[in-house]
């Protein structure tokens, strides 16, 4: 059902976008450690968001954490439930997943049916996903949508250190207020690093 996807041609949109001219992005929130920019979406009419930072463990261990499967719902905060509907074949699966709501529920719980696909590049690995059109929404949640995103962890010259970005672009769908998604956005995403290092250490 799922087998028309590109994945490469995918992995070639998550690239264009990990060469973005720096001038492009504007900071969007920053930590001690994570910093996340944003620029207009080509996609859709919300932003692109991009993050960085620094994670302490391998980036193939990084990604067992970051890419589709039970490991995920463990440690992701952000998540509520998540399914593996249909496995490709190795590194490309079509996942099902439920989000909390959030900045007390004026957003409300969203829900995604996304193609994913896990690959190497360059000294590390890629995941990258984009939503499907597939089955019915479920009760009490508004099925938001992921225009390409993705995941790049490579290691960096400190060999206990991999370097971790992210371009995540999501229309929650709904009559939200620009300010609301923005923020909720920034957060969510700082708060996944923090999460994911929680998880690696424990």
């Amino acid at each position: 059902m799922f087998s028309h996807i590109n994945s490469e041609k995918l992995q070639e949109i998550l690239v264009s976008y990990h060469s973005v001219n720096e001038s492009e992005w504007s900071i969007a929130k920053k930590s001690k450690d994570v910093i996340v920019w944003r620029k207009p979406s080509e996609e859709f009419g919300g932003f692109l968001y991009k993050t960085e930072g620094t994670v302490a463990e391998s980036p193939q261990r990084i990604m067992d954490y970051i890419r589709p499967g039970a490991c995920r719902l463990d440690w992701d905060s952000m998540i509520t439930s998540l399914e593996i509907l249909q496995t490709l074949d190795q590194g490309r699966c079509v996942v099902k997943y439920t989000t909390a709501g959030q900045l007390w529920n004026i957003i409300s719980p969203r829900e995604f049916v996304d193609f994913s696909y896990t690959t190497d590049y360059q000294r590390g690995l890629l995941s990258c996903g984009v939503s499907v059109d597939h089955g019915e929404q479920k009760a009490g949640f508004v099925r938001g949508f992921n225009h390409p995103c993705g995941w790049f962890c490579v290691p960096t010259q400190d060999s206990g250190l991999s370097l971790l970005n992210g371009y995540i672009q999501t229309d929650l769908k709904g009559m939200l207020p620009q300010t609301a998604v923005d923020t909720a956005m920034a957060s969510g995403l700082i708060n996944f690093y923090s999460d994911l290092r929680r998880a690696l250490k424990a």
